[in-house]
């Protein structure tokens, strides 16, 4: 369980490197409309997301937390609403200033962002034994398709 939150740590701190050096690259940013539609649903779907998840801390290491598991709001139709927020912001940006570098730190944030996911879910369901009957039938980022 120890190895699962020392690689938890590492995904988050790649993601985290992947979108400072998307601002570094003035590759998060952008005045598309397109581009900011999306960067707005994705704050939206963050937002909602920690919403529905309620008080319940967020750890820097992969952790579930008691109160039970959360398969309302937006976690009904994709598993991991907060990771897909993220990656759907940075790669808002990358589309709208598109480079081979900018591409490069989206895929870091995507591979960072699915690191954590697979630690997480590996986490919960020791915790909750019917996250597996949830993951069968719920998507991990993309509703009916991934």
């Amino acid at each position: 369980m120890a190895l699962l939150g020392t690689l938890s740590i590492a995904a988050l701190l790649l993601m985290v490197l992947a979108l400072l050096g998307l601002v570094a690259t003035h590759s998060l940013f952008s005045l598309s409309p397109l581009a900011l539609a999306a960067q707005l649903a994705a704050v939206a779907l963050m937002v909602w997301a920690r919403l529905t998840f309620g008080r319940r801390s967020f750890h820097a290491g992969a952790n579930p937390t008691a109160g039970g598991l959360v398969t309302t709001g937006p976690y009904r139709t994709i598993r991991h609403p907060i990771y897909t927020a993220a990656c759907l912001f940075g790669w808002a940006g990358v589309l709208a200033n598109w480079s081979a570098l900018s591409a490069l730190l989206g895929l870091l944030l995507f591979i960072g962002g699915l690191g954590r996911m697979l630690c997480e879910e590996r986490l919960v369901a020791e915790r909750y034994p019917e996250y597996r009957d949830y993951a069968q039938v719920t998507k991990r980022v993309l509703p009916y398709l991934f």
